[in-house]
């Protein structure tokens, strides 16, 4: 008997999270159930995380957590539970299953069966955003090697524990060179340690078209936070419905399940909604406990019940349903057919398998690591670019002269173009030349002659060479 930590959340939460209970109960589940509160009602009695002290102690100590979709109040001063409770936990592997049910749930793709492998713990998820000037606001996208490693691995280690053929990795390296460069680069690096697995990288603009026309080409996807929480979405919806989804969230000691989509409280208390996105977060929660035969009973039961035509009213179709019924009912049906297996649909199989063990991250050597510049950025309201570039010419030291300035990116000094338009957000780049090199002392002389000359100096960054390479973007145009 496993204890688990159980929220029924906000919305439609509580209604499709005593259907899925009343579901896995009967199935033969052996979990003993600790219930929490969070979301809306906590946020909103003066707790801007969502969730008490007491709470994240349950979870802490239960280390599986069963979580119904919550609420997060609109407005300022409330961050979203879930990517904290993601983040605190170490839930670093977001997993999201993603498979046709044709012909009983209209899709256009109905050999689609792919797993998508969200990192789930940094990128632009890491939430760190600044207003820097009247016009400008910045969110920091932060990638680390750690983070790369840890789900690409896992990615190749899921496909390799559950008989997938292929994993493919989704970037924009293209154009982010530094950070998506580095998801593609470990991709490559830990890939060669699989050479049983296929292997194949794409850039998401065209990866994520050919996913919407073609998803069957594909297999277990591996991408970052952004771009797989996009993805997993629209590969659940062309599968059917976002609202039939699951997710698992895996971390090295604790893990979170939970259904995709949120908590639709205009369907609140209508006993209307489709409890199956939460089911197939159970399922994966069961899968996880070891507890392989209860959810195979329960993924046949529920595919049997599709088979036979018993849908709730977000996939009812005139023709093929047989009978439209409430979120209770459709429990029933479901209980009704433990046991069943279904025979147009393909049954599952959960054959007991090993939990997924990642090493232990292991650092790398230190780089050579050595000094090249600095970025000045600037809040100045002025519109021509060659009119500041004559006010910092003025700011020098031993080493660091001015070289570029950029503005949204684009170089627009020297030898700008009239026609760029300018916000009041200026990147200032002195670099030293001849392969000199600068003391962080001339970047504090730097900030301090900006102060004199008037200017705003909103943020600096340090610019690096790492064994030799530059580790710094250039401007566009450059």
């Amino acid at each position: 008997m496993k204890k688990i930590t159980v929220a029924k959340g906000d919305g439609i939460g509580p209604e499709i999270m005593d259907a899925t209970l009343s579901i896995i109960m009967a199935a033969g589940a052996q979990i003993e159930i600790e219930e929490i509160e969070v979301g809306e009602k906590v946020y909103l009695s003066g707790n801007t995380s969502g969730i008490a002290k007491e709470s994240w102690e349950s979870i802490r100590r239960n280390k599986v957590f069963l979580k119904a979709p919550i609420t997060t109040p609109q407005g300022g001063g409330y961050k979203s539970l879930n990517v904290t409770t993601r983040k605190m936990l170490g839930l670093f592997s977001n997993v999201r299953p993603c498979s046709s049910l044709y012909p009983f749930v209209p899709t256009k793709h109905p050999n689609l069966d792919m797993v998508i492998i969200r990192e789930n713990e940094e990128d632009l998820y890491a939430g760190i955003e600044h207003q820097q000037t009247d016009e400008v606001i910045q969110c920091l996208k932060l990638v680390s090697r750690p983070g790369c490693e840890k789900i690409i691995r896992y990615a190749f280690e899921y496909a390799k524990t559950h008989g997938r053929k292929k994993v493919t990795c989704f970037t924009k390296d293209n154009i982010m060179k530094q950070t998506d460069g580095l998801f593609h680069k470990v991709f490559d690096e830990i890939g060669e340690e699989y050479p049983d697995i296929e292997k194949e990288h794409w850039i998401i603009d065209i990866g994520a078209a050919k996913m919407a026309d073609t998803p069957e080409i594909f297999d277990v996807i591996v991408t970052l936070n952004l771009y797989g929480d996009v993805l997993s979405d629209v590969a659940a919806q062309i599968a059917g419905s976002v609202g039939l989804a699951g997710s698992a969230n895996i971390g090295e000691e604790y893990a979170m399940f939970e259904a995709i989509h949120g908590s639709a409280p205009r369907i609140a208390g209508q006993n209307k909604a489709n409890p199956s996105g939460l089911l197939h977060g159970a399922i994966m929660m069961l899968n996880h406990l070891g507890q392989n035969h209860v959810a195979e009973r329960v993924h046949n039961a529920w595919l049997k019940t599709l088979e036979d035509g018993i849908h709730t009213y977000d996939i009812y179709r005139e023709g093929v349903s047989k009978q439209k019924v409430s979120t209770s009912e459709f429990a029933d049906a479901i209980i009704e057919r433990l046991g069943q297996v279904p025979s147009q649909l393909k049954p599952v199989k959960y054959e007991s398998r090993n939990p997924i063990h990642l090493p232990a991250y292991q650092r790398k050597a230190a780089a050579d690591k050595a000094l090249q510049g600095v970025d000045l950025f600037v809040h100045w309201r002025g519109e021509d670019a060659n009119e500041l570039g004559h006010i910092l010419n003025d700011l020098k030291t031993e080493h660091l002269q001015l070289t570029m300035i950029s503005n949204r990116g684009i170089k627009v000094w020297p030898e700008g173009f009239k026609e760029t338009f300018c916000t009041d957000h200026w990147r200032c780049r002195f670099s030293a030349e001849g392969g000199s090199q600068p003391s962080k002392e001339e970047i504090i002389k730097l900030q301090e002659l900006a102060y004199h000359k008037n200017l705003d100096v909103i943020k600096t960054e340090n610019l690096y060479q790492f064994d030799g390479k530059a580790a710094y973007s250039l401007g566009q145009g450059q």
